[in-house]
């Protein structure tokens, strides 16, 4: 296998929780390109079809595989109908709430961390076991820059990606010798449909161009690229890492 052809996922199937919208995706769109078989996991009928439509117009087959992550039967039932085949799981599914630790009710903070941790882990649980069946298999998950940072009224999401990050590297450690590598992706800040109020607020666009290198909001196309190395048969060696794709953020003094 010699230059492209080891970036081609011909013959793979991916399961994209979370692809029905930004940063997930662009990166179902960017697998589907190298020649993945993609499932688009997400809750929301209407815009997990809407996504499936688009990819394909764009002629990139996809289809809707819809449940919730956060209930165990229901993403027990997926799992199971996919047989014994997966051999990527991408997990994008964040819930954000940016608020101090101090004004969230109980209910939020847990809610928040089975969303963006405890769900996490127990997919990729179930990922695992598909995935030694086949010999191949490939885990990122889609944490942030926040899971190595900190800022005021911001405590929770933080807590929950530094959790995700340490899962990829313990993943790493119990999985790797199967054939299995976990790695993650951390972005910076993304123009996503998420974000669209802060794209548009001038301070933040004044603060981006001083402390990103780059000086501009990330456009989630930009993301995807890393998504297909980690996946691909090239990332082999790659294992337990984080990639942050932020514009070179976290290196500047």
């Amino acid at each position: 296998m010699d230059g492209l052809e080891r970036f081609s996922l011909a013959g793979r199937r991916a399961l994209v929780a979370g692809g029905a919208a930004g940063l997930g995706f662009e990166i179902a769109r960017a697998l589907a390109g190298a020649g993945a078989e993609v499932l688009v996991n997400g809750r929301d009928s209407g815009r997990l079809e809407a996504a499936v439509m688009r990819l394909g117009a764009a002629g990139l087959p996809a289809r809707a595989c819809r449940f919730d992550i956060t209930d165990d039967a229901a993403r027990s039932v997926a799992l199971a109908g996919m047989g014994r085949r997966l051999d990527i799981l991408v997990n994008a599914v964040g819930q954000r709430d940016r608020r101090a630790l101090d004004g969230m009710e109980d209910a939020a903070v847990r809610a928040l961390v089975e969303t963006d941790l405890t769900a996490a882990i127990l997919l990729a649980r179930d990922a695992v076991r598909l995935m030694e069946a086949g010999g191949y298999g490939r885990i990122i998950h889609i944490t942030s820059i926040a899971g190595g940072m900190a800022r005021p009224g911001d405590t929770v999401y933080p807590v929950a990606k530094a959790g995700l990050s340490g899962l990829t590297r313990a993943l790493a450690v119990e999985y790797g010798g199967r054939g299995i590598t976990s790695n993650a992706i951390a972005p910076g800040f993304f123009a996503t449909e998420t974000n669209r109020a802060m794209v548009d607020d001038p301070e933040v666009a004044a603060f981006l161009r001083l402390r990103v290198p780059a000086g501009r909001w990330g456009r989630p196309e930009e993301v995807a690229g890393a998504a297909v190395f980690l996946a691909s048969p090239a990332a082999g060696y790659v294992n337990g890492q984080i990639i942050a794709v932020d514009g070179g953020m976290t290196v500047r003094m």
